[in-house]
């Protein structure tokens, strides 16, 4: 019997319990993901996830959300709020855990999102824009992190049934 190695994808991190953020996976991620139990990816970039992942995602019984596909074919345009609001009301519903948030890098559009639910969740902006960075590395986008500091929490719509870390 040989052993596994679990390969996380590109910037992989954990937000809270049973809900992660990553870059596209490849074929060496997928063991890891599964390990995981996924039920939800809400995938970010304009473009399809390849088509190895929609298989995988497929296999798996997982439901994918492509958002923001009509928001711009631009990668370098900041995500919009609908975008934002959509994915929201997508991690406020425990009954979507576990969850994965992901784009192609895993840096820009994921990092937006995190940012904005660290917003949510009453974090400092001090400590919004380190964990932004943190994933972004030297390509640290002036647009998101304004996007972030500008975003009205008041526009989501947090249901009765939220998640505990909220």
């Amino acid at each position: 019997m040989t052993s596994q190695h679990l390969i996380p994808p590109l910037n992989f991190g954990m937000i809270e319990e049973d809900l992660y953020r990553s870059g596209q996976p490849n074929e060496l991620n997928f063991p890891f993901l599964e390990k995981l139990g996924l039920k939800t990816v809400v995938w970010l970039a304009p473009e399809e996830p390849n088509q190895r992942f929609l298989d995988f995602v497929d296999d798996q019984d997982i439901h994918l959300y492509h958002l923001g596909v009509v928001s711009s074919m631009n990668a370098w345009d900041p995500i919009t709020e609908e975008v934002v609001l959509e994915a929201s009301e997508l991690i406020l519903t425990p009954k979507n855990y576990p969850m994965i948030v992901m784009c192609n890098l895993g840096r820009h559009r994921t990092g937006t999102i995190v940012g904005c639910l660290r917003k949510l969740q009453r974090w400092n902006l001090t400590s919004i824009f380190e964990e932004y960075r943190r994933y972004a590395g030297p390509k640290v986008r002036v647009l998101n992190e304004q996007f972030i500091e500008l975003f009205d929490t008041d526009l989501v719509r947090v249901p009765i049934d939220h998640p505990k870390w909220l």
